[in-house]
């Protein structure tokens, strides 16, 4: 009884710890490009390490107090994006108020989240 009790636990646990990563998100346009607006989760403390559109591969910045580029954003267990957030999402390129760009979010624990976000004024 106490091995199936465990292994209860332990099923539970990874199973809220390897989550799907999910997200919505538009692009607000900024010069020279578009930055990525909206919420990431992903189950445990993980973190997005690279994010590509059709343009190219994106920046990822901290912004405390100025803009950094960092190599990674930490998720644990929702992250904000957006031009008040701390982290931040920028893609270089054209772009026009309408237009559905097509993300993908590398994860540190291996998981890719593929979505798509609407490019707004």
């Amino acid at each position: 009884m106490k091995f199936r009790a465990s292994s209860l636990l332990l099923a539970l646990l990874l199973g809220v710890a390897g989550a799907a990563p999910s997200g919505q998100f538009s692009l607000r346009l900024s010069y020279g490009g578009a930055l990525v607006q909206g919420q990431v989760r992903a189950g445990g403390d993980d973190a997005i390490v690279g994010v590509w559109s059709s343009v190219g591969r994106a920046r990822l910045l901290r912004c405390q107090p100025r803009c950094q580029a960092v190599s990674a954003l930490p998720v644990a267990p929702l992250l904000s994006l957006g031009s008040t957030s701390a982290y931040r999402v920028v893609l270089g390129g054209e772009f026009r108020a309408g237009q559905k760009v097509g993300l993908t979010m590398r994860f540190r624990s291996g998981t890719i989240l593929n979505t798509y976000a609407t490019v707004q004024r």
